[in-house]
């Protein structure tokens, strides 16, 4: 799904659960997937790591044609940043990346200078 989420999407959010501390990353990317369940780890089929997802309310409403539910997955993929300091992301950040303080559930997180880090943020510099 797109990587432009607005928090309209994540209106039945309740908690973001984090397999890694978020703490000790400069971006997630962030994704609205389609999956089976409201609650509980979803299945993982990217390349990379799976960092965190969220978890919906009881009775959140699947989508009526599929039956599946969406909800936001957290990522990094094997050329990301925390992998490849000086690779593709040394400076700037994928379109999908967000900084994982900005995350709360129902929000969609936001891009800061942290996430954006170099040149690209002295560009476009993000507000917090």
């Amino acid at each position: 799904m797109s990587s432009m989420l607005q928090d309209s999407q994540l209106s039945d959010e309740v908690e973001v659960v984090w397999l890694e501390d978020p703490a000790d990353l400069d971006y997630v990317r962030q994704a609205l997937d389609k999956v089976h369940t409201r609650r509980g780890r979803p299945r993982y089929e990217r390349d990379g790591r799976l960092i965190g997802y969220s978890n919906l309310k009881v009775g959140a409403a699947s989508d009526p044609d599929s039956g599946l539910f969406a909800r936001r997955t957290f990522f990094l993929l094997p050329h990301d940043r925390d992998n490849e300091p000086t690779g593709p992301y040394e400076v700037g950040a994928p379109g999908e990346a967000v900084d994982p303080g900005t995350i709360e559930p129902g929000k969609v997180g936001a891009k800061t200078s942290r996430s954006q880090r170099g040149r690209a943020a002295e560009i476009a510099p993000a507000s917090k």
